[in-house]
Parts: C-alpha cells; structure tokens; sequence
C-alpha cells in the first residue's frame, strides 16, 4: 500500500468528507488493512480565503501556505500527495515543483473521468475564482470537451453558499439554488453538470433533468487506485 498525504483544510469539511470516502472505499477493496493518510490543515489566514471566494483577488498570497504544506506532508513520508480544493489547482505546478513525490491533480483526474464515459459537453458549478483562472477550461478544450458555466448572476450567488459551505452551514435554499442552477444550464443541451467546487458536494444535490457528479469523489476514486497500486 502507498501512503497520501492531503493537503486540507480548504475547507475542513469537505477534507474530512474526502478522508472518510478514501478510508472507507479503500476497506471495500482491500480487507487487510487501513491505508496510511496523513492530513494537513492549511493554516491559512481567513481574510485569505474571503478574498478569494467573495472578490478572486490575492490568489497569489496562497502559494507559500501551499508549498510549506507540501513539504511538510512530504518530510512525514507519504508516497504521494491531493488537494481537494478544485480553486487552488491554479497552482498544481507551483506545489508539484515545491516536492520530489507526485501530486495528483482533481483536474487531470476528473478529465479522465469524462473522456472514460465518453463526454464530450458538462456544465461547471464552481467558485468565480475557478472559472476566471481557468482551472478546467484549457485542459477541457485540449480534450475537445464543450463546458457550459452558470451566469454571473448566478455564480455570485454560488460565491455567496461556498463562503457559508466552508464555515459549516447548510441551507435548503442553497441546495435548492444549485439545483435549480444545474437545470437551467441541463436547457443548453448539457446531460451532464460537474460540481467543480469540492464543498457544494456538502449539499447533496440532485436532479431529475441533468446528472450531478462530484469531482471530489472522482479524486477519492483515483486516490484509493494509487493506494492500492
């Protein structure tokens, strides 16, 4: 068995989400022993994160707050490393050569998922900050993947749910908005809706008109397949 470190904390329940699903899927397929994760809550300043969700301003101020956390995971002996956060995978390259072990990227992996079920048009729920530092896009467009995003009306009010996601609070009437944002974008003939945020899988939404997956589970799959290898 290999052994991940998870650079976490972005936000906390969200990583506690992804350790559970790792740990519990990993005893499905293996029932000799639990895996070796090691978890690191970023100890990022909150006027950071606020400034990303609610504005997409001082991105860059995350970079040493990433790499330490890297370095530290890699120092403790991990065989590889994953940052739940799709937002930050802005800086998958700058944290990649902060390390000697591989990183997986939510991005690559959540690609991969959709050329494997043969995809060629998906929906992206996310942070304004994902969307206009072209987290997906440019490697969605290498893959001749079509991507349809929510208004800007809409993506400030998704801003708005994440900011209350990542300090603990869950409202009906926000999983009713991102359902009723995932159907509005299933009428630009998209069947299928990615939540390319990690925290709005918190919400539990679900649809009869567009299949909603989650790319945290996507990154849980292919952590546990590297933990077994």
């Amino acid at each position: 068995m290999k052994s991940v470190g998870v650079i976490g904390g972005l936000g906390p329940e969200t990583t506690a989400n992804f350790y559970l699903e790792v740990i519990f899927r990993c005893q499905q397929l293996n029932d000799k022993q639990r895996p070796s994760v090691v978890v690191g809550s970023v100890p990022l300043l909150f006027e950071i994160e606020r400034d990303l969700i609610a504005h997409n301003s001082g991105i860059e101020r995350y970079i040493p707050f990433l790499q330490e956390e890297a370095k530290r995971l890699e120092r403790s002996g991990v065989d590889f490393l994953v940052m739940p956060c799709n937002s930050l995978h802005v800086f998958i390259e700058e944290i990649r050569t902060a390390v000697a072990i591989p990183v997986l990227s939510i991005v690559e992996e959540t690609i991969s998922y959709l050329n494997s079920k043969d995809i060629k048009k998906v929906g992206l729920i996310s942070t304004s900050a994902t969307i206009e530092n072209k987290v997906y896009e440019s490697k969605l467009s290498e893959s001749g993947i079509e991507y349809v995003t929510p208004v800007d009306e809409q993506r400030s009010k998704i801003d708005s749910i994440i900011q209350r996601l990542v300090s603990g609070e869950h409202l009906e009437e926000d999983r009713k908005f991102l359902i009723d944002t995932a159907n509005s974008i299933s009428e630009k003939d998209v069947s299928y809706v990615a939540l390319a945020c990690t925290d709005l899988q918190l919400l539990n939404p679900e649809s009869e008109k567009v299949e909603i997956f989650d790319t945290m589970k996507i990154l849980a799959d292919s952590t546990v397949t590297l933990i077994l290898s």
